[in-house]
Parts: C-alpha cells; structure tokens; sequence
C-alpha cells in the first residue's frame, strides 16, 4: 500500500461520500416537479418581461402569430361551408 495508511483512505472515502451526498441532494432538486415548474414560469416571463419593462417585440410575435392563426382557422372555415 505504500505511504497510504488506513486513516487516509477512510478520509478520503468520506470525502467522496460527502461530495456524491451532496450531487444527489442537487440532483434531486433540479428534477422535483416543483423546481422545474418554477424555472419554466420564470422562463417564459423572461420572455415577456425584463427589467426594463415588457418586451414589446416579443409580445407583438405572439400577438401576430395568435391573430394569423385565428385568420387562417376563420378562412379554412369559411371556405368549407
């Protein structure tokens, strides 16, 4: 075993204990249902807003794309009666 004694190797056993304790207890909380429903919301009100107020562009993308595809719905419509 060379210059490695038994105290060392239990230190450093421990200390691999440690560190995979604590990679499953972030693990964890990054994959609770609850975390990624909070990071998600705060997402996709990053997409709206920022710190300086709303984001117009963004919200006139959405706007457009809600209003063509309620444009398209009404023609198919239209044209099937």
């Amino acid at each position: 075993m060379g210059d490695r004694n038994l105290s060392s190797i239990e230190s450093e056993i421990e200390d691999a204990r440690t560190r995979l304790a604590s990679t499953i207890d972030q693990l964890a909380y990054r994959t609770s249902p609850k975390t990624i429903a909070k990071r998600e919301v705060g997402q996709f009100k990053a997409f709206f807003v920022n710190a300086n107020g709303p984001r117009v562009d963004n919200i006139a993308k959405v706007a457009a794309g809600v209003a063509g595809t309620i444009a398209v719905f009404a023609l198919i419509r239209k044209i099937v009666k």
